[in-house]
């Protein structure tokens, strides 16, 4: 006791000693600047002499230490000085600084030469002196005011565990060393101690004793109710925020640090103090003074950490309270939510800022999601809902939107209540309930209980809906001019939020097969937001531009007509009329350039491909009619590819951008899908169905793609286009995969001994196999010079192979009949009448080649040929006999030596025309 008696009386004489040292160093200062004013004056020689620019930038980087000059010239100074010293005083009036000796140094000349090693030692100096000052004024008064308040603590500790005093003792003794240091803080920023030293703020010594004396208080006053019992809990609860809001105070004048050791303290103060009968009145009252006197003083100084962190504590108490259901009182929670909206639009946010500025004030994230968190629970917890507290949380969400609407920096809130109204709406949609717990027959949302749809869910979405329609807008165009990004975020949550509650409301209480009237509010939605985006591109600057806003606007208007059609309409033309409004915002490029026009009609595209996808048949598998090619999947398919074309061909003449390319690539799709769909419908009897196709069905999308791929070169030719050029490449490389996958593997009917037919000529190996063959082969020859040589080859030779395929099918369904399967085995005619067609078609590939002048051809001979001779040789030599085998030789040897004359004869013809 005695030894911390004796440290407390040598820290106290340790400040008083410092404070005397720095009066003495302002007289030195002072003294200093009588000096710099002599010299001024004239006393020196003008050598020396400062310009009057250079001593005006001297006072500018003075210390602020002023006196009268007659107070501090020295006695040496000669006769001419008191003249000297009564120009000093018309020079520099009361209040000017002076420079004093932690003053920066005055900055030198510059000089063409600077020394390398000077420069060195200057900054290893100020390195040192750095490092000093951190050590000697940071550091050292943190850990000292650290030290103060534990050895409060540990003092008393000391007087417990010896007996020496009693409680009362003891806690006054607390007390006053709470006091005392309060007082000594105080007393030393009164007599105007300041650490002269630039970037040592933080080591404000007043500060620090103020903090360790308030810690010491609150220890205090908790231990005589908690501890002892000697006062109640209303007289404690009542000192400790008193202290706690005396030390929020106090941070006016020490520093932001204060105020949060003060911030801590009065949020703990209800934790502390227990009570038997708790009263939220006197708790959110409390609160609500706490929050008032944080937000004047943050506001006073601008400190947005100490803001936020105030409406932090003051949320988490609220959510805490809440989590009581059965026992919350509407009353208090309407109440703190009202003070917390009051402190952050009336205090924090006045005068902070202009509408022109962008961006947002970040500390508004805190109160916007704590209170937007007290609207959820009262809107979905079923004790809430239970005592009608649904209402009450729509009116807080109001509030939100109102108050960001207000102020234009607390945007955060508008954010925040559209999110917690969507979770809402989500939410009461049944069965398909977002977080329905099935197995346990209940439903809710991220572990809170759903509020059931009733005629009041119904009124209170409408009324938010429009509520958040109409501040949307409104703000959008308000803020479009000048702060885009703001008017965006306005923009947004006037679509989605309503949006997402006509939908929700649609789903609960409205007819899932035909609505009209919500249909009929869909419609006034869509009119209402194409107006609305119009009207805030008018706002904007320049006029017209159709920046994020009105794309926002008139996004919400195309999603708004989604749902129209699907409430007013069946499957089928939901689908049609889906595809066919692609048309309207390509041709209302007609009359603005807005970018986002385009992409709506691509958005269509992509509408109708989810539709297709979720149920090819259009109109439902049962409805589907089994008539061939008219039936509904005619108009299905076909309205929303001459749609997707036609808008193609707008956007092509006012845009001309990326919408319209894949607005041309779905008008090919949709016009690909439609021949396919037929053919699968009339292939497989009226039924669409995931079976794998036959030969002659894949045979038919095979000339499809090939016939694709030909209409493609011939718009692109009429009309250039990256979409048609590499999209008729990718159709060409699909078609020939459809033909080596497919015809000569999969569907083979050599593999599968399918039926080919009983008519000799016009069979399945017609259609499978010459067919696509001419098709290919016409489509290499159009391709040649206008696409890439390897595509142009790619389809000769996979048309080579399709001819030899057909060929040679055609030969064994001519010795074998409708099922040529290949189990069937061979004939020692058939085998030579295999080696003989080879020939045969190698030399009219040769043939083809030279007269087409195509390499391709000519090499698929020579491959065809190649091939017929290793049979001959490996295989005819061993199958055959008798004449056949000697014909098979001959016939060999003819061709050979015949294409040997051919080639002979073509080398010289064409060395005479090189001569």
């Amino acid at each position: 006791m005695f030894e911390s008696l004796i440290g407390l009386v040598a820290i106290i004489a340790l400040f008083v000693i410092i404070s005397r040292q720095q009066s003495r160093i302002g007289l030195i200062e002072r003294e200093l600047g009588a000096l710099r004013s002599l010299v001024l004056s004239g006393v020196v020689p003008p050598v020396v002499r400062m310009s009057d620019q250079e001593a005006a930038e001297g006072k500018a980087h003075t210390s602020s230490v002023a006196a009268p000059a007659a107070d501090i010239a020295p006695a040496a100074i000669s006769d001419p000085a008191p003249a000297m010293v009564q120009a000093m005083e018309v020079e520099i009036p009361a209040g000017e600084s002076v420079p004093g000796p932690w003053s920066a140094p005055e900055a030198a000349p510059e000089t063409p030469e600077v020394v390398p090693a000077a420069a060195a030692q200057a900054a290893q100096a100020a390195r040192q002196s750095d490092v000093e000052t951190a050590l000697g004024t940071r550091w050292a008064v943190w850990v000292g005011g650290i030290a103060l308040a534990l050895g409060g603590l540990f003092l008393i500790r000391y007087t417990i565990e010896a007996g020496i005093f009693g409680p009362g003792v003891r806690l006054t003794m607390a007390a006053v060393l709470g006091l005392v240091l309060v007082a000594g803080g105080e007393f030393i920023r009164r007599t105007g101690f300041k650490v002269p030293v630039q970037g040592v703020a933080g080591a404000y010594i007043p500060a620090i004793l103020t903090a360790a004396g308030a810690f010491i208080l609150f220890g205090t006053v908790y231990a005589a109710h908690g501890v002892y019992g000697f006062i109640g809990p209303a007289l404690a609860f009542t000192l400790l925020g008193a202290i706690g809001i005396a030390t929020i105070a106090a941070a006016l004048v020490h520093g932001q640090a204060l105020a949060g050791i003060g911030l801590v303290g009065a949020m703990v103060t209800p934790v502390l103090i227990a009570s038997q009968a708790p009263n939220p009145w006197a708790l959110f009252g409390y609160l609500a003074i706490v929050l008032a006197a944080t937000g004047v003083i943050a506001r006073m100084r601008d400190w947005q950490a100490l803001m936020a962190a105030a409406f932090f504590g003051t949320g988490i108490w609220t959510i805490l309270y809440m989590t009581d259901a059965p026992g919350a009182d509407l009353s208090a929670i309407l109440f703190i939510d009202a003070v917390t909206l009051a402190v952050l639009a009336l205090v924090w946010l006045s005068g902070r800022g202009s509408e022109a500025e962008s961006g947002f004030d970040w500390p508004s994230i805190v109160p916007g999601a704590f209170i937007a968190f007290s609207a959820l629970g009262l809107s979905v917890d079923a004790t809430f809902v239970a005592a009608g507290y649904a209402l009450p949380g729509a009116l807080v969400l109001v509030a939100l939107v109102a108050t960001a609407f207000f102020r234009p920096r607390a945007v955060p809130l508008l954010h925040a209540a559209g999110l917690v109204t969507v979770m809402i709406h989500l939410g009461i949609i049944p069965p398909a309930t977002i977080g329905s717990d099935l197995s346990q027959g209940n439903l809710g949302f991220d572990g809170l209980p759903v509020a059931a749809g009733n005629a009041l869910t119904l009124r209170i979405g409408i009324g938010l809906g429009l509520v958040f329609l109409a501040a949307g807008l409104w703000a959008a165009r308000r803020f479009a001019a000048l702060a885009r990004i703001r008017a965006a975020s306005w923009a947004v949550w006037g679509v989605i939020a309503p949006l997402v509650i006509l939908l929700a409301l649609w789903l609960t209480f409205g007819n899932l097969d035909r609505d009209f009237a919500y249909a009929a509010v869909a419609a006034l939605l869509v009119v209402i937001l194409a107006a609305g985006g119009e009207w805030i591109a008018r706002a904007e600057e320049p006029p017209l531009e159709g920046g994020a806003a009105v794309s926002f606007a008139l996004g919400g208007a195309a999603v708004a007509g989604l749902l129209m059609l699907h409430m007013a309409f069946g499957s089928g033309w939901t689908t049609i009329l889906l595809g066919a409004a692609a048309i309207m915002p390509a041709l209302a490029t007609r009359r603005r350039s807005y970018p986002v026009l385009g992409w709506i009609s691509v958005a269509a595209v992509i509408a109708v491909l989810g539709r297709v996808a979720f149920d090819p048949t259009i109109v439902g598998a049962g409805f589907l009619s089994t008539t061939p090619v008219f039936n509904w999947l005619l108009p299905g398919y076909g309205v929303p590819a001459l749609a997707f074309g036609f808008a193609a061909w707008q956007l092509a003449h006012t845009t001309n951008g990326r919408p319209s390319l894949a607005m041309e690539a779905a008008a090919a799709l949709f016009t690909l899908l439609t021949l396919a769909m037929l053919v699968r419908h009339a292939m497989h009897g009226g039924v669409i169905n995931s079976d794998a196709p036959t030969l002659a069905e894949q045979a038919i999308y095979t000339l499809i793609a090939i016939g694709a791929g030909a209409i493609l070169i011939a718009i692109d030719r009429r009309s250039p286009s990256s979409v048609l050029r590499y999209g008729s490449m990718a159709v060409g490389v699909v078609s020939v995969a459809f033909v080596v996958i497919q015809h000569f593997l999969v569907l083979n009917p050599l593999f599968t001994d399918e039926s080919t037919g009983r008519i000799p000529v016009f069979n399945l190996l017609f259609l499978a196999y010459l067919l696509p063959a001419v098709a290919a082969g016409g489509l290499a020859l159009y391709s040649r010079g206008k696409r890439p040589k390897w595509y142009s080859a790619m389809l000769a030779l996979v048309a080579a192979l399709l001819a030899f395929a057909y060929a040679t099918l055609s030969v064994r369904r001519l010795f074998k009949g409708e099922f040529i399967g290949l189990w069937s085995g061979l004939g020692q005619l058939e085998t030579y009448t295999y080696s003989a067609l080879w020939l045969v078609i190698g030399v009219a590939l040769l043939t083809a080649g030279v007269w087409l002048k195509s390499q391709v051809l000519r090499i698929a001979s020579a491959g065809l040929i190649a091939v017929a001779v290793l049979k001959v040789f490996l295989f005819d030599m061993s199958e055959l006999e008798g004449v056949l085998r000697a014909l098979s030789f001959i016939g060999l040897g003819a061709v050979l030596i015949g294409i040997g004359l051919f080639y002979q004869r073509l080398l010289t013809r064409a060395a005479k025309e090189k001569g």
